[in-house]
């Protein structure tokens, strides 16, 4: 079902907040699958391509045929330490100036058929869908664990780019977040800005702010029209409880499936 509330913030701002009552889950009914997803996100290896910052994801392409209604997973490339791993890159390709071939460790298997975090995917794409005239074209979605971990005082964690910043998609390019889980950290919050505040801190006087939030609550979300704004999550650092900290977030990349020839 497509939330009108949502595509109307998409379509009016650039972007929307939402809450767990927007997928239709009666409550308590996918507590086991939620249980499930955190386990994965409890495993997660770190991020290759930043050692010490305490950040952990794992990263999977799908694509969504509409005339099918058709979500299917795209195969990995085998890996030897991870099984497979999947090209993770954001914008466009310059032939010119080739970028390094950056991967990252593919979601699970046993993840992929999760019945929660498939009505999560297929809500996504539902209000892009209702946004677009993508009826005769395929749907690419890059589908994104990550996970904030600290351990004790002193310690922060620190997501990618620490700035505000604009995914570097296309004018088609939408990007979903869902708090899975927020335990014991502070810090975290979210801030939407114009594009125009791109590569600035929030808290620099020439930054043009929308709005500023933090995700608490599980499944707590965003959404943003990529290319109508900027921006950021701040550090997370251990809060006043017992044991460490953590902060998981599943991120879905959403955007016309553009071919190349």
């Amino acid at each position: 079902m497509v939330e009108a509330g949502v595509m109307d913030g998409l379509r009016e701002r650039g972007f929307v907040r939402y809450g767990a009552d927007r997928f239709g889950i009666r409550a308590g009914s996918a507590e086991d699958d939620l249980a499930r997803i955190r386990k994965v996100f409890a495993a997660l290896p770190s991020d290759p391509y930043a050692p010490g910052t305490h950040r952990f994801r794992r990263y999977s392409h799908a694509v969504y045929l509409p005339w099918k209604d058709e979500l299917s997973w795209i195969p990995g490339t085998p890996d030897p330490v991870h099984g497979t791993v999947t090209d993770c890159f954001q914008g466009e390709e310059d032939p010119a100036h080739p970028r390094p071939r950056r991967v990252l460790p593919d979601i699970p298997e046993e993840l992929r058929g999760n019945a929660l975090l498939l009505r999560l995917l297929r809500w996504d794409i539902e209000q892009v869908l209702s946004l677009r005239n993508l009826g005769s074209r395929p749907l690419w979605a890059g589908v994104h664990l990550i996970r904030l971990g600290v351990d004790g005082p002193g310690q922060s964690a620190v997501s990618t780019p620490d700035c505000l910043h604009q995914d570097g998609g296309s004018a088609g390019t939408f990007t979903f977040a869902h708090l899975i889980s927020r335990t014991n950290v502070t810090g975290g919050q979210n801030v939407i800005a114009t594009p125009g505040s791109a590569g600035l801190q929030p808290d620099d006087p020439w930054a043009d702010i929308h709005a500023e939030f933090t995700l608490t609550d599980p499944l707590d979300g965003y959404a943003v029209h990529d290319h109508r704004v900027s921006h950021y999550v701040g550090p997370v650092r251990v809060g006043s409880g017992l044991g460490p900290g953590e902060r998981s977030i599943l991120i879905v990349g959403l955007a016309p499936y553009v071919p190349q020839l």
